[in-house]
């Protein structure tokens, strides 16, 4: 893209000696070609950007090629394209106006205004043009004389570059608005707003839209809808930094300002765009100043944020920079400081693409970030702060999951409540029983398979699924961890008594309820305190009934 925005800039021109004066009434072709060779118009280089007044009657321009018989089978190209008409008049006064919104020539130029000049046809190489009125209040142009084969050379190179310019402008801008609803972000909805109306207002001053794009229906609506545009990037852009660079939490102070700039930018929009002149008028008047105050004003903000640790911040200060700085660069053209800018239109594209890509990689990792903190979220709430396990409702649920996915596999609950735990906690405090908690968590959880299901229940009851164990197996399982809860040898009083845990078995019944396959396990649990605690009772093979076997008890 470099080279494609260097090489449009370097080309073999003829050159040119160039004059200009306003029009005046009474004007005609032949009076100001005798005025240009008595010396009566102001000279310019016509290589470098010049500023012809477009209100009023316009102003007239003489260009003579060096040498002088160097017209004949050339192009003459003025770039940037001005916003209004341009005419180039012929020896008998015939004029053939061209405009970047103009559809009736039969042939274009892409970025430029061109004629094809098949003679010399006021003598001695000169070249008559006249550049009539407009909307704007200057228009900053530079011209060339091309031979035909650098012209088209020139003119291919252009659509390249600038096709693949507003090709991944648009990309990323698409890419925004599908992942917009997905994420539920408006993050990426301001963003995808900024870019479409930067994609347009490149794409009307540049002629992009025009031609090759032939929408004709933008004709005479292009000084409007691009000063709408512009309004509307810029609040556009101040949405999204406010977001993206997060500047509530990072840069509180510049929030206010930012959203005072989307707002002021929305409102000179709408100025803009109504009907009635005056308040037209003040639009225009305060959207340039408004444009640079918030560049500024949005470089610093993301800059803050940027040192205050917004990660964010900084994808959108080096994606934000460049436009600011074409900002300051087209305020100092437009005021007739860069001569040389030719290729400050070229730049504005590629600064634009540029950001697409630089921003969408931010955004790319804002959303990255959502994702880990949406997991981290999750993560806290499904499991139980205290112990690390799953809490009633997450294991609730992925059991269900597991039981759906593994259709006809066996499937054993175990339902565990420690045994006096009452006493530890009114002997040694909450402290001591929360810490009996983890340690017993942290015990039933190493027993365990990865693929199996631990939770906490409640209070000191814990469940647990035993994922394809069938009963005889599960119940060894249930031995075992009856057997490693006891010799943690956690002291529940002075007297030498120590925490154990009573465990009920059920296995699953097909089409049998999640609540009443937990009742058979829970039943089943109370059955083994019953007779003694420190054990494990397997609940009966009904699915209703509870038909309580032999308990089977540890032993040490």
């Amino acid at each position: 893209m470099a080279l494609l925005l260097l090489g449009p800039a370097v080309h073999a021109a003829t050159p040119l000696n160039g004059a200009w004066r306003e029009v005046q009434a009474g004007d005609t072709p032949q009076r100001v070609l005798q005025d240009y060779r008595h010396g009566d118009l102001r000279s310019f280089d016509p290589g470098q950007l010049q500023h012809f007044p477009v209100q009023g009657l316009g102003a007239w321009v003489v260009l003579q090629a060096q040498p002088p018989g160097a017209l004949a089978g050339h192009v003459l190209t003025v770039n940037p394209p001005p916003p209004g008409k341009v005419a180039l008049y012929d020896a008998y006064g015939t004029a053939v106006t061209l405009a970047l919104d103009d559809f009736t020539a039969p042939s274009h130029a892409h970025g430029r205004l061109a004629w094809s000049l098949g003679d010399d046809p006021h003598g001695a190489g000169l070249v008559l043009l006249r550049f009539e009125p407009g909307a704007g209040a200057v228009a900053p142009a530079s011209f060339a004389l091309l031979s035909a084969s650098e012209f088209l050379r020139l003119d291919a190179r252009w659509l390249v570059f600038a096709s693949a310019c507003f090709a991944v402008m648009l990309a990323m801008a698409l890419m925004a608005l599908c992942i917009a609803p997905m994420l539920r972000d408006a993050t990426f909805a301001w963003y995808a707003g900024f870019l479409l109306c930067y994609a347009f207002i490149q794409g009307t001053r540049s002629g992009f839209l025009f031609h090759p794009l032939e929408m004709a229906w933008l004709a005479g609506l292009s000084p409007v809808a691009t000063s709408v545009a512009i309004g509307l990037s810029m609040a556009f852009a101040a949405l999204f930094a406010v977001r993206f660079c997060e500047l509530r939490r990072f840069a509180p102070l510049l929030r206010a300002p930012a959203m005072a700039l989307a707002v002021g930018m929305l409102l000179v929009t709408v100025m803009r765009a109504c009907g009635f002149k005056p308040l037209q008028n003040i639009g225009q008047l305060l959207i340039d100043p408004l444009l640079i105050l918030g560049s500024v004003l949005l470089g610093v903000a993301s800059l803050v944020a940027a040192i205050r640790g917004s990660r964010h911040a900084w994808f959108f200060l080096f994606g934000w920079m460049p436009l600011l700085a074409l900002t300051a660069l087209w305020s100092a053209e437009i005021s007739g400081t860069l001569a040389g800018a030719r290729w400050l239109g070229n730049a504005s594209l590629a600064a634009g693409a540029l950001e697409a890509l630089v921003l969408s990689f931010g955004l790319a990792d804002h959303a990255l970030s959502m994702r880990r903190t949406h997991a981290s979220v999750q993560v806290l709430a499904d499991h139980d702060a205290l112990t690390n396990v799953l809490n009633r409702r997450a294991w609730r649920e992925a059991v269900e999951e597991t039981l759906r996915a593994h259709v006809g596999q066996p499937m054993t609950l175990l339902f565990l409540d420690l045994d006096h735990f009452k006493i530890l906690n009114d002997h040694q405090g909450h402290a001591a029983g929360d810490r009996a908690l983890v340690a017993v968590a942290d015990a039933l959880r190493h027993e365990l398979r990865p693929l199996d299901r631990l939770g906490r229940y409640g209070g000191e009851e814990f469940v647990a699924l035993l994922h394809g164990t069938p009963q005889e197996p599960a119940t060894q399982v249930a031995i075992r961890l009856c057997r490693r809860v006891h010799r943690l040898e956690i002291p529940l009083d002075n007297e030498g008594g120590r925490l154990s845990v009573s465990i009920g078995l059920a296995m699953h019944h097909p089409n049998e309820t999640m609540d009443s396959w937990i009742e058979r396990a829970d039943q089943a649990m109370y059955m083994a305190k019953l007779d003694g605690r420190n054990r494990v009772q397997v609940s009966g093979t009904r699915p209703k009934a509870v038909r309580s076997r032999q308990p089977l008890k540890v032993v040490e």
